[in-house]
């Protein structure tokens, strides 16, 4: 049974600028989720919601509303990982809160189970590939150095983030210094239709995808965009669930899909959009980030572990983001581009809980009502 459950406002800040067509990430809200039951185990996981409703409509604050006003009076008191989402199936949207919460049910459940969280939810692999996002730079001399080293390193896949003015020239700096490189671009819906002629100057660039060129809830231009370029399109903000995965396989709409657990809700409807559009439509997945702590990390690690996520995923080590991880041990990559699916149980690794304690702005509390 849960006994208690914590939510920590902690913010981190990031070694380096982050910027997308959204706008400049240096420091970021992180809403760490500590259940615990009646044994003194616990399970943790992370909201992944922002400070501005620029990626989703969610933000840090809405977050903590909604757990602290609704879904803590839904969460059931069982350990049992796969009746959250149906428990919270009574709040619409509010997917990255719902994720927070139950992510962290299920590293709980996992934790008891004596398995890692990568293996108790039907992953094979050991270790995953690990790409890494690189975001719009100062020029483009300096993307290309930053892709240097981030290649050095020995990350498998690079992902740029694209927007209208910055395409084109980048992507083919890019090409002509690493030729060989997986490379894909991301536009997070910076674009329309309109722009489709432009867009398909980006098909000679051999790129793995173009991922959410588009609106962030359209599935019906995509699927006229996919007629026009040769580059395959991989949705994102799109995806809110299986169902929205079942749409834009019917409208062949995308080939691959970018499964981020705090978008879709968590585990449980990141398994169902996987068994899905792999299991069923033989379509490959791969898993986003959120420019996550080592907790959220975490769960994309055991994500990625899955059979349908066919590419390298944007799971970077602890020291891509942050100076310091609040978990022990940080994520590291291996010298192959991989980086190592835990066998402790849960996800892993431990929680430094002083110091998230003395980092926090602000904790509430409650205990599960469900």
């Amino acid at each position: 049974m849960l006994r208690r459950v914590r939510v920590y406002e902690v913010w981190v800040r990031l070694r380096e600028g982050f910027e997308t067509s959204f706008g400049r990430t240096l420091e970021r809200p992180a809403l760490l989720v500590r259940v615990e039951e009646r044994g003194g185990e616990e399970g943790w996981a992370e909201v992944v919601a922002g400070e501005g409703p620029w990626y989703s409509c969610e933000t840090h604050e809405t977050a903590l509303h909604v757990i602290r006003d609704y879904l803590a009076h839904m969460l059931p008191a069982e350990v049992e990982a796969r009746r959250v989402s149906e428990a919270f199936s009574r709040v619409r949207g509010h997917e990255m809160a719902k994720a927070g919460l139950e992510m962290a049910v299920w590293d709980l459940e996992a934790r008891l189970a004596g398995k890692p969280l990568w293996r108790y939810i039907g992953g094979v692999r050991g270790r995953i590939e690990s790409g890494v996002s690189v975001g719009i730079q100062r020029s483009v001399e300096e993307l290309v150095r930053v892709v240097g080293r981030y290649l050095e390193q020995g990350y498998r896949r690079v992902k740029v983030k694209i927007k209208p003015g910055w395409d084109v020239e980048p992507l083919e700096a890019l090409r002509r210094e690493y030729p060989d490189t997986p490379l894909q671009a991301d536009a997070n819906a910076a674009y329309t239709l309109r722009d489709a002629l432009h867009l398909k100057r980006l098909d000679r660039f051999n790129l793995l995808m173009l991922e959410q060129p588009l609106h962030w809830r359209d599935l019906v231009d995509h699927a006229e965009l996919a007629r026009i370029l040769e580059t395959p399109i991989c949705l994102d903000e799109s995806i809110k669930d299986a169902e929205d995965a079942r749409r834009a396989y019917r409208l062949n709409a995308a080939w691959v899909i970018n499964v981020k657990p705090g978008r879709v809700g968590g585990i449980m409807e990141s398994l169902r959009i996987h068994d899905l559009w792999h299991g069923v439509f033989g379509r490959p997945l791969w898993i986003g980030g959120m420019l996550e702590t080592g907790v959220g990390r975490g769960h994309l690690v055991a994500l990625a572990t899955l059979p349908g996520v066919k590419y390298p995923n944007d799971v970077s080590a602890s020291d891509r983001y942050y100076e310091e991880d609040i978990v022990e041990p940080p994520w590291t990559l291996n010298r192959d581009g991989t980086i190592t699916a835990p066998e402790k149980p849960g996800i892993g690794v431990e929680v430094l809980v002083d110091k998230v304690e003395a980092m926090a702005r602000r904790v509430i509390e409650f205990k599960p009502e469900g």
